[in-house]
């Protein structure tokens, strides 16, 4: 079991969609289920979500942006999730369904919290009504855009009256709100200042009774002001590491003639799907070794750029960055994002 959370703040469009990224997400990460809030866009075919998750084995439920903002979606695995009905409120929307290894029934529940006092009034009536409805299972996530205390604040304000209708919707529906392992916070503000614990897992005792080791994971910061955060149980199989391709190869002239030559020659076998294998695995070893002449190891270089930057970042969570510090975790996550992309 693995849910993967995530505020885009908007796919984006043209040179600037986040499809790319999203999809190497997905593949990267390999989730039972994904919640995206934020998605700001119209509706999507099945064509574009089974792009988007690297499988047909999908189901997905979508809610359309309002003006230019909102949207959210749900995309599940068939293989390991079955949902058997949906439902699309004003800030959440939700399946109902079991998983295929225990046959035991769950809802899932993502949701995307406003901003205004009114309206976070109305997201928590309409929670408060949907979770008294059945003895299941239970896990909401998503961006409720609310904290449950001060601490979950850095550099921004708290407002002690809407933490309280927060806590007090988790108290009365005994929900646990699983700790996010390695970090305080999941949003940071575009200047990098303020940050938040806006994102999270919420789940019921009976969904705790189905898994041993739940754990929420939060990944780094590549494709919003979000952290996507993950949560997973104890037994988690990434399969095989994949093979990595660089957008800043691409960049250089002369690698399409590497590619064209080493997958122009012919290798010869009896089985069509070997002679492909062989040829990927001949050609990626290539590429590996043309890459480390032209940049050194690359993937090396914009993992220790990343762990840099997560670094300073978790240092930042407690205010403690010099001056320094500061341009230094800037510069590091600004060469990983440029390196990788």
């Amino acid at each position: 079991m693995k849910i993967l959370s995530l505020n885009i703040r908007g796919m984006g469009s043209g040179k600037n969609s986040k499809f790319g990224d999203l999809k190497k997400l997905c593949i990267s990460e390999r989730p039972s289920i994904f919640a995206i809030q934020e998605s700001k866009c119209h509706f999507k075919d099945e064509n574009w979500v089974q792009a988007l998750w690297g499988s047909k084995d999908c189901g997905n439920i979508q809610k359309e942006m309002v003006g230019k903002s909102g949207g959210q979606f749900l995309i599940w695995d068939k293989t390991v999730f079955e949902a058997s009905s949906e439902l699309i409120s004003e800030f959440f929307i939700t399946i109902r369904g079991f998983w295929k290894s225990s046959k035991e029934e769950s809802i899932i529940v993502n949701v995307y919290g406003p901003h205004d006092d009114a309206s976070k009034r109305k997201l928590w009536e309409s929670l408060d009504n949907i979770l008294g409805i059945d003895e299941v299972s239970w896990v909401l996530c998503g961006d409720f855009n609310e904290v449950r205390d001060s601490s979950e604040r850095l550099n921004c304000e708290f407002v002690e009256n809407r933490a309280k209708r927060f806590n007090e919707v988790i108290e009365k529906h005994g929900l646990i709100d699983v700790p996010l392992g390695g970090r305080k916070f999941t949003r940071v503000s575009k200047d990098d200042r303020k940050m938040s614990k806006l994102d999270r897992f919420l789940v019921s005792n009976k969904f705790l009774a189905l898994w041993s080791g739940i754990k929420v994971v939060p990944l780094d910061r590549d494709l919003s002001d979000h952290c996507p955060i993950v949560l997973s149980d104890g037994d988690i199989n990434f399969g095989l590491k994949p093979f990595k391709l660089f957008d800043e190869w691409f960049r250089v002239e002369g690698v399409e003639k590497i590619i064209e030559q080493y997958w122009g020659e012919d290798l010869v076998g009896s089985r069509k799907d070997c002679v492909f294998r062989n040829k990927l695995k001949r050609l990626k070893g290539c590429l590996k070794e043309w890459s480390k002449g032209k940049f050194g190891n690359l993937e090396v270089d914009i993992s220790n750029s990343k762990k840099e930057a997560m670094g300073l970042e978790i240092k930042a969570e407690s205010g403690t960055l010099s001056d320094g510090e500061y341009v230094r975790w800037l510069e590091s996550r600004k060469n990983g994002l440029k390196m990788r992309k």
